[in-house]
């Protein structure tokens, strides 16, 4: 929590000297220190300012100030005003170190922690001590959380309504912009995150004015030219080449705009003390204001640096002070840049932040101002109760990643998967993909075959498709024999776009496994082998892996892989690899599973693999039987450029699997359509942009199961219905149901079941463990008081 450090300059003048009182406290709390001191008299330091200021207009720099016909930049004085600069912080410094002044620095020093974040609020009637160079005091410098701020003498807080979560809404005047870019500004201000900007660009008085009237602002923003009239307590801002304003010429739209909400202006212009000075007799809450010309590239490098630490969260005294110090890299070109932004604060007002506007910490800053209220009189008890509610939450959380970890949730977090991919809408059929399908009657139609396709009809096949021009054809059927007829012998030998199948083998089964057709040359074989998951469905999708010597089949790629390769070759695309070992196609990247991944326990060590995002659709692609073609039954001239895959789909084959869409026996999915989902997969991936299916880093995941045990748990530690929380926990778990099918379509698997179970169990366990005590009465609101007669 920060502190608030006020220094208050009683009456005086410099040719007499000031007391001073020291009072510190909490932020948003009563002073708790206070001290007193004195300041002797310095008639000399105005004096010394104001031979700094002079040499400072005169260098010429191009300023925010007014718009003269030319502006020099008068080299030869910048010299002389660092030497005014330096006289003039000697001076000041040695005002400060006076002895008479020495209880306020040893208090200062005493109660105030270099790493606490202070603000200071400087009080004076005086004018004349809102010149000084107060950034310059050597404690504000020590204590790096520390700035400065100046106020008043008489304010008072204006009553204003809660802001509405959401976007932060700015009123930006953009005024003459003679000779200076203002448009640089307009960018830096539409870069906001979470901002609604209205601009008005060099606009008339009653259009301005309308805007303060009628709506409603958080910030006002004016970039252009504006200067401090010669009394001092005055100033212009010039919004459009021929019109001028005083702040007592907008007094009545200003205290509206005030009533309504607004919290800060900013006058990213020159010479703004005037304006400052009567922004606060309106009791605006803050300001930030240059107090002498501002060069227009030092204007907009402090907006830059101001606003990227602003709408990140920081204060707006440390965002100021930031940005004031970054301005340091100018000070050779732009002597004394650092010393041209100020603040005015009106000490009624608690500044706000970025995110305090936008609701993005709302729930956390409620309970904190709660815990930190000093009306409740069960504080101390409910803060040990939320401790104790924090503490089970995150036990839970370690327990359901535990039980992750071991694998136990594996089975529910699968079936959670699985469930989600069939709430998809339809995708429809990839166009790109023909089947050309074998079943039980084509198989019985031919004649003197061998296995379930002769030779005289795969002859026969790829003597009509081939006309026809196919980019890709993939035989998925076994042939580890050399064929019989020397006309289909020559045909394999010289089909450049076939692609056949080998099997390299499963140790629980056919060790060896299946030679490819002898007469294919090896660059056109890949292997046909799926990888179960432990209840036997086919979830992953293997895209090359390390040949097994002893194996019949030692294609390094995957039959998917080889047809996706030769169909993308055609559109110049290729495979590369990335220093991970992961394939690429130009800026599509095929991640790896590795070895814990999502919902799995474990992932088979077996070369590239990737979850298989199945297509979802009825069916994966257009079909026609063998027969069907073989009889010319079909317009075989729609298969040019694109896939054609010839597999077998007899269920007598046993080349049927399980997939998430289901495990029935008319649910399972044939051998070649489960390898059309993966060649469609690799495919739409590179040329549809459609997603690859991806999960987090296993500490994201951690993260956000802590995160959903804590909702759970401050859920029942807030509510006191047991009903309520179970309709909570269930209206939650829907949403993150509904959430995780969303962002499965856009190829994320979010673990649903572990932040269901953690958000649950969390809940469950603070309820359980909750006193009785604590039952009584809600928590964010004070216990009922008795009185006695």
């Amino acid at each position: 929590m920060g502190k608030v450090v006020v220094l208050k300059f009683g009456e005086g003048r410099f040719d007499e000297g000031f007391s001073v009182t020291l009072q510190i406290g909490e932020e948003g709390d009563r002073p708790s220190v206070e001290v007193t001191g004195r300041l002797p008299a310095a008639p000399d330091l105005l004096q010394t300012y104001q031979r700094w200021r002079q040499t400072y207009r005169r260098l010429g720099l191009p300023s925010r100030l007014e718009a003269p016909a030319a502006q020099v930049t008068n080299v030869a004085l910048s010299g002389d005003c660092q030497e005014a600069a330096q006289h003039l912080r000697d001076r000041f410094s040695l005002w400060l170190q006076a002895e008479s002044f020495r209880p306020i620095r040893e208090k200062w020093l005493e109660q105030l922690s270099p790493t606490d974040e202070i603000r200071v609020i400087l009080q004076g009637a005086d004018p004349g001590l809102q010149y000084l160079p107060w950034h310059l005091w050597d404690l504000l410098e020590r204590y790096s959380k520390a700035e400065i701020a100046l106020s008043s003498a008489a304010y008072e807080r204006v009553s204003q309504p809660r802001p509405p979560r959401g976007s932060v809404r700015i009123l930006a005047i953009l005024g003459n912009s003679e000779g200076i870019d203002v448009q640089a500004d307009r960018r830096l201000l539409e870069q906001l995150p979470d901002a609604e900007i209205c601009f008005l660009v060099e606009p008339q008085r009653q259009d301005l004015t309308d805007r303060l009237w009628e709506q409603r602002w958080d910030i006002l923003f004016f970039a252009g030219h504006s200067l401090t009239q010669e009394s001092g307590e005055a100033g212009q801002i010039h919004i459009n080449p021929t019109e001028s304003l005083t702040i007592s010429q907008l007094r009545y739209a200003l205290k509206k705009a005030m009533e309504r909400g607004l919290k800060l202006a900013i006058f990213n212009s020159c010479d703004g003390l005037g304006l400052a000075r009567e922004l606060a007799d309106l009791h605006i809450p803050q300001l930030v204001v240059m107090r002498e010309p501002v060069p227009d590239r030092v204007a907009q490098a402090f907006l830059q640096y101001f606003l990227a630490a602003f709408s990140k969260g920081r204060s707006l005294y440390l965002a100021v002070r930031e940005a004031r110090e970054r301005l340091q890299a100018l000070e050779e070109q732009f002597p004394c840049a650092t010393w041209l932004p100020v603040i005015f604060q009106n000490p009624a007002e608690v500044p706000f932040t970025w995110y305090e506007l936008t609701g993005r910490q709302y729930f956390d800053t409620t309970i904190r101002d709660w815990l930190q209220s000093p009306q409740s009189p069960h504080k101390t008890h409910l803060r040990q109760s939320l401790k104790r509610s924090l503490i089970s939450s995150l036990t839970v959380a370690a327990a359901v990643t535990g039980l992750r970890y071991f694998g136990l949730l594996q089975g529910l977090e699968l079936g959670a998967f699985d469930r989600m991919l069939t709430l998809r809408p339809d995708e429809g059929t990839d166009p790109r993909i023909l089947l050309i399908t074998i079943d039980d009657s084509d198989i019985q139609a031919q004649q003197e075959r061998t296995g379930s396709l002769s030779e005289s009809s795969l002859e026969a096949v790829l003597e009509k498709l081939e006309p026809h021009n196919p980019r890709v054809i993939g035989l998925d059927v076994y042939r580890d024999f050399a064929a019989e007829r020397a006309t289909l012998t020559s045909r394999l030998q010289q089909a450049e776009s076939l692609i056949a199948v080998c099997k390299a083998g499963d140790p629980d089964g056919n060790a060896q496994g299946i030679a490819p057709p002898p007469e294919i040359p090896a660059s056109q074989i890949g292997f046909s082998d799926f990888i179960e998951d432990d209840d036997g469905t086919v979830r992953r999708h293997l895209l090359f892996m390390s040949a097994d010597p002893a194996s019949r089949c030692t294609t390094p790629y995957a039959f998917s892989s080889q047809i996706a390769f030769r169909y993308l070759a055609a559109e110049g695309i290729v495979p590369t690899f990335t220093s991970q070992e992961d394939l690429r196609f130009g800026d599509t990247v095929f991640h790896s599973l590795r070895s814990r991944t999502g919902g799995y326990q474990a992932i088979d060590a077996r070369g590239s693999q990737v979850l298989l995002n199945y297509r979802s659709t009825d069916r994966i692609a257009a079909q026609v039987s063998l027969t069907q073609v073989l009889r010319n039954e079909v317009d075989l001239s729609v298969v040019r450029d694109k896939i054609v895959l010839i597999g077998v789909t007899a269920y007598s084959a046993g080349d049927y699997w399980v997939t998430p869409y289901g495990a029935g026996p008319t649910e399972k999915v044939s051998g070649i359509e489960v390898q059309a989902h993966m060649i469609s997969q690799i495919v739409s991936a590179v040329l549809d942009d459609r997603p690859l299916l991806w999960v987090w880093n296993p500490w994201v995941e951690v993260l956000w199961i802590g995160t959903w045990a804590i909702i759970g748990g401050l859920l029942a530690w807030r509510m006191r219905s047991s009903t309520y929380l179970g309709l909570a926990i269930a209206i939650l778990s829907c949403l993150l149901g509904v959430t995780s099918v969303v962002v499965l379509i856009r190829g994320g698997w979010l673990p649903l079941v572990p932040a269901v179970l953690a958000m649950t169990g969390s809940s469950i366990v603070v309820l359980l463990a909750r006193p009785v005590s604590d039952l009584s009465a809600s928590p964010l609101t004070p216990a009922p008081t008795t009185k006695s007669f």
